[in-house]
């Protein structure tokens, strides 16, 4: 197939009505590479779960496990840059002359990577002039560990990886007065951004606690999806 027909091939994959697609771009290398539509995080599910199952109830042993407390998740970060944060205890809600044997211990375990766009396939004519929609979603695990298990923020960076251009934050409360245990969704569009999105920085952080046994925020299904479509705002 000539480039020309290569270019039409991935004008029809992607219905980009309207979109700058320069002559000069190797579009049948960027037809094999579906830098629209597709996932662009890696290992996006480190647990092994996916969203379509309830996630596992937590199996406690016959005898509380002896050794030192445990503030990391099990799972396979390949692709992810994490890092632990040990909690102080919380004593706030103890009366004045209590005794207290153990108190829950929690801690935040953060993972975050960064998307370099062009280095996946999008190209500065589309980033900077069409703008796509950016689709941010993850989904982590309901408990009842803490009122606050989960925070998100993501970032579109430019070049230099310093300028930030457009943000979004969450950071959800948990309702503690009834159990349920499912994934939870959490989602974001970003539209009508500006030129100059080159970076996707994209951060999160679950919660674990610690008390006697180690109890875990597992998350799945997280994902950075540019979209072959543009805001109608």
């Amino acid at each position: 197939m000539s480039s020309a027909e290569w270019k039409q091939k991935c004008a029809a994959a992607w219905s980009l009505q309207g979109a700058p697609m320069p002559d000069s771009l190797d579009w049948k290398s960027l037809y094999e590479a579906k830098p629209l539509g597709r996932n662009l995080l890696r290992n996006p599910e480190p647990h092994g779960l996916s969203k379509d199952t309830p996630p596992p109830e937590a199996e406690l042993s016959e005898e509380p496990p002896r050794g030192p407390p445990r503030f990391e998740p099990e799972g396979n970060f390949t692709g992810w840059t994490t890092n632990t944060e040990v909690l102080p205890h919380d004593t706030s809600g103890i009366p004045a002359g209590a005794v207290v044997c153990q108190l829950p211990q929690h801690s935040w375990f953060s993972m975050e990577q960064v998307v370099d766009l062009k280095a996946e396939g999008l190209w500065e004519e589309l980033l900077d002039e069409f703008q796509p929609e950016i689709l941010i979603q993850d989904w982590y695990e309901e408990s009842q560990l803490h009122e606050s298990i989960y925070q998100l923020h993501v970032k579109l960076m430019g070049a230099d990886k310093s300028t930030v251009i457009a943000e979004h934050s969450v950071n959800p409360t948990e309702d503690l007065s009834t159990y349920s245990h499912n994934w939870k969704e959490v989602s974001h569009v970003f539209a009508g951004y500006g030129p100059g999105v080159r970076y996707v920085h994209f951060l999160h952080r679950l919660k674990n606690q610690f008390m006697m046994e180690f109890f875990q925020t597992r998350f799945t299904g997280t994902s950075v999806i540019v979209k072959p479509t543009k805001s109608s705002r």
